[in-house]
């Protein structure tokens, strides 16, 4: 079954109904395949809309066809120029206020972060067909101040249905063009440049590396003069981060590994040391040579919860270390869209340790201060006697620490925090659809899925306050 669409305006739009059966759909151009996807098409009673850019391809005359042999009924596929539902955009009962999510459809790992002509760039694991995982292309926001985000579309389509483009890196080349690393699912790593960062052209060296793994980590190392690219690497069914090296991106040469690491890895310097981690932020401190890494201290974990594959700026202003999160299992039922981004974090090594905050831009959003309001931001100084539990309730969600085991409690999930004091600071974010945590001036963070219910603040059990602050946040859309 196929279509013929003048194309006229800027959007094709497609009606999605989540649990419906997926069926492959392809847009072809000259009889050349652009796009093809998956997609719960509803043929009735779509639940959204999920709005499909053809701008490239203006005045064009494409053919919209199934793939397989499914009829849906193509009708149904309409053109506009403005997006569905930009009256309620933002608006809708449970989007969250103050965290990035996209307008439409499913995100996860944060991608590509680096600052680049004066602005934050987000690049992001995207669906921009369902609200479920798939389809993996990488959407685009733009922010002026970490706190406040413009999407600007997909800055990075599928080489082909079936090779996806996962999850990668940015930096800045010294003639100031912004370059991504991504796993291309059917090919390797890759490397790709923009001018603006809207779209991206491959070099035609691609896939610079082929092996086992994913999720490239690129940056300049100063001191050895050439590129370093950490990854993931699955080698001889063991898990470890790779380091490969090159003088101009385009030809990489294997320099080590080290073992005990899966997904998304992280390397970079912070306050004199190095940090390495992977995926669940479990994390060693030590020193990089440009070719190997190695340790001057035991493992030790920075997040638990609803916080995964987080990555940090590259070339951030004033040396700042700024770390994105996606919050994994964040979900909004009979919402356009699904999961969500951390808060940006500023990062220190203290005392041998990673410590996370919020950054500082996100003090812009205080509104009033009390216990009121929808949105908060809470600081106090929990103080629980030896052998105690206690805490406080923020808008119904509790945040408990046992102090005898050496846990903190935080919405539904116990996690582990061992410490000798008798106090306890607290950083507490509450949204629509979160709850997160910075407990011991960072040491520990927890971001967890929390549908808040209740009012204000409300101490829990054996605790009691020091100094507490309690701000009312505004929206950041």
């Amino acid at each position: 079954m196929s279509r013929s669409i003048a194309l006229s305006q800027r959007y094709l739009l497609f009606p999605v109904r989540t649990g419906a059966p997926k069926i492959r759909l392809a847009l072809l151009v000259d009889g050349r395949i652009v796009r093809e996807f998956e997609i719960e098409f509803a043929d009735a009673d779509p639940g959204f809309w999920a709005p499909l850019d053809v701008s490239a391809f203006a005045g064009q005359t494409a053919e919209l066809k199934a793939v397989g042999e499914t009829t849906p009924d193509l009708a149904a596929v309409q053109q506009a120029d403005a997006w569905p539902g930009a009256d309620t955009l933002y608006r809708e009962p449970l989007r969250p206020q103050f965290h990035f999510t996209s307008r439409c459809g499913w995100l996860n790992d944060p991608n590509g972060l680096v600052h680049h002509g004066g602005l934050w760039h987000l690049y992001y694991q995207h669906n921009p067909y369902g609200w479920n995982w798939g389809n993996m292309h990488w959407g685009h926001a733009v922010s002026e101040d970490l706190i406040h985000w413009r999407e600007l579309g997909i800055a990075l389509y599928p080489h082909a249905f079936g090779d996806w483009a996962y999850s990668g890196s940015g930096f800045t080349t010294p003639d100031g063009q912004l370059g991504i690393a991504y796993t291309s699912t059917g090919r390797g790593e890759c490397i790709a440049f923009s001018p603006d960062g809207t779209s991206f052209t491959e070099i035609p060296e691609n896939p610079v590396v082929r092996h086992r793994g994913r999720d490239p980590k690129v940056f300049w190392h100063e001191p050895s003069g050439h590129w370093v690219m950490a990854i993931y690497d699955e080698f001889e069914d063991q898990r470890w981060i790779a380091i490969h090296t090159s003088p101009d991106l385009r030809t990489w040469t294997f320099a080590s590994r080290i073992g005990g690491f899966y997904e998304c890895p992280e390397l970079f310097p912070l306050d004199g040391k190095w940090v390495l981690y992977g995926a669940d932020t479990e994390y060693l401190i030590g020193d990089f040579d440009g070719r190997e890494f190695h340790p001057t201290s035991d493992r030790q974990r920075l997040w638990f919860g609803d916080f995964y594959a987080s990555q940090t700026y590259t070339d951030a202003p004033d040396g700042r270390r700024i770390q994105i999160g996606w919050g994994r299992g964040i979900v909004f039922p009979g919402m356009p869209f699904n999961q969500q981004m951390g808060i940006a974090c500023e990062l220190s090594l203290v005392e041998g340790a990673l410590r996370a905050q919020p950054v500082r831009e996100l003090a812009a959003l205080r509104r009033s201060s009390g216990a009121g309001g929808e949105l908060l931001d809470v600081e106090t100084v929990l103080a629980v006697p030896a052998g105690k539990s206690g805490g406080i309730s923020v808008r119904g969600v509790p945040v408990v620490w046992n102090h005898e085991q050496g846990q903190l409690t935080v919405a539904d999930g116990v996690f582990p925090l061992a410490t000798a004091a008798d106090e306890l600071s607290l950083r507490v974010l509450v949204d629509r659809g979160s709850i997160e945590v910075f407990a011991g001036d960072g040491r520990m963070a927890v971001a967890k899925m929390a549908r808040p219910q209740g009012q204000g603040v409300e101490v829990l059990g054996e605790a009691r306050l020091g100094k507490t602050s309690v701000h009312e946040l505004g929206s950041i859309w």
